[in-house]
């Protein structure tokens, strides 16, 4: 009998400091509900769930005709599931780790370098980035998910450089003026401002950061306190992570980056080079098989700021949302594809009054991540039907045909990872 190339997996959980605690925790509800043994420990953050083949979280395969244990193990005797351009580009492994995040704290103000910096940074400092890859991420928010991400308009830096004196004194007057000469000059003279006014932030010493922070924290305070509202300088965001990362140069940032609140369904898409942090709320993720993170702030972890400092793009934009197409063959499924070739997301929105719903047969293997519904899963080839409930989660190799019966007629809400070549 020939290998079943679809089989369920159980997912490694990270346990992150900055993750929702408990039950309140995405991970942790959809953990409870796919695996009825899982004991939820009210007092534990329950941060990441990671589905994919990543060496520190490989996915158990939840078959026992199988007879490798996990998902890498079994990709590796198996490289054929993963589509044969898949398999030629990526020599024959997975080329996306697929997650669900629940974000309690500020994850840290990052940025992922492209693939010819990633090359150069793990030659002369592989302590700090373990890989030669590149890592774009994209993230579709399953709660209300905020974030920071790219740098904003100039002209609202300036406002903030008005408005908020701490923030004007980090950056000095002289690079300030520049910034605020370079607005109707051309792009690059403008890119190179900024730069500047990002530059003199990120090499203050940090007893003048500490001192500035403070003094914009009590006057924030004080004015909250006299019932003044601070929306405008982002008095509630500010007080929120300094309480979080007391003293950390990356509260500043906020004055620098677009702050973004996706509502579920909604998405970022994070290529090389631009900075973002996640805030708070719950989302899927689909990123590229690497561990470069190159660091600015909201962290205890190293900071490598002259290479942060001369790697961002520097291109003002107020529009980040990353809008998916909707599919032509399928009204249910809408398609996140991002201009990288590791990765494709995938959302699929199924009403409750279909009986049956096709999965699209790609060229690629894909996990498929069940967030809402019940649906019994076969396929032409398999002997058994699979059950699956919210949090189950399900591989499917390249070309494979996957039905899904609703066990209920209650909506569906699927999200897929894979490679579209």
């Amino acid at each position: 009998m020939a290998a079943p190339q679809v089989f369920p997996l159980s997912c490694a959980v990270q346990h992150y400091a900055w993750g929702k605690m408990g039950s309140s925790s995405e991970v942790a509800q959809l953990l409870a509900s796919s695996d009825p043994g899982a004991a939820i420990s009210e007092d534990k953050p329950y941060a990441e769930l990671w589905m994919g083949s990543h060496p520190r979280g490989d996915a158990k395969i939840l078959d026992d005709r199988i007879s490798q244990k996990t998902l890498g193990q079994w990709i590796a005797e198996n490289q054929d599931c993963l589509g044969s351009k898949v398999k030629d580009m990526f020599h024959g492994k997975l080329p996306f780790l697929f997650k669900v995040l629940s974000v309690e704290t500020a994850l840290s103000i990052q940025a992922h370098p492209n693939k010819e910096l990633a090359e150069k940074l793990h030659l002369q400092a592989p302590q700090h980035y373990p890989d030669a890859n590149h890592k774009p991420e994209m993230a579709v928010a399953l709660t209300s998910f905020q974030g920071l991400c790219g740098f904003r308009p100039v002209e609202e830096i300036l406002t903030f450089l008005t408005k908020v004196p701490e923030f004007q004194f980090l950056i000095g007057d002289k690079a300030a003026t520049q910034l605020k000469q370079s607005m109707g000059g051309d792009s690059r003279s403008m890119a190179s401002a900024l730069q500047s006014c990002f530059s003199h932030l990120m090499k203050s010493e940090k007893k003048v950061v500490v001192e500035q922070l403070n003094l914009l924290v009590k006057r924030i305070s004080q004015q909250v306190a006299a019932g003044n509202n601070m929306e405008d300088i982002y008095g509630e965001l500010l007080l929120q992570l300094h309480q979080q990362y007391p003293g950390d140069i990356g509260c500043f940032a906020i004055y620098f980056l677009n702050l973004l609140t996706l509502k579920p369904g909604e998405a970022m898409f994070l290529e090389a080079n631009v900075p973002h942090a996640y805030l708070k709320g719950d989302c899927v993720e689909c990123m590229a098989c690497s561990d470069n993170t190159v660091r600015a702030g909201l962290t205890p972890k190293f900071i490598d700021v002259p290479t942060l400092c001369e790697m961002l793009s520097y291109t003002p934009s107020k529009d980040r949302l990353f809008l998916p197409a909707r599919s032509q063959e399928d009204p249910y499924l809408y398609i996140y594809d991002p201009p990288v070739p590791d990765f494709t997301v995938m959302k699929m929105q199924v009403p409750g009054s279909v009986a049956e719903y096709n999965v699209l047969a790609v060229d690629s293997a894909s996990i498929l991540l069940v967030v809402q519904g019940r649906v019994t899963a076969s396929t032409p080839t398999a002997q058994t039907s699979i059950p699956l409930q919210r949090g189950g989660v399900l591989f499917i190799g390249a070309n494979e045909r996957v039905s899904l019966k609703l066990a209920v007629p209650s909506d569906l809400l699927l999200f897929r990872a894979c490679c579209l070549l």
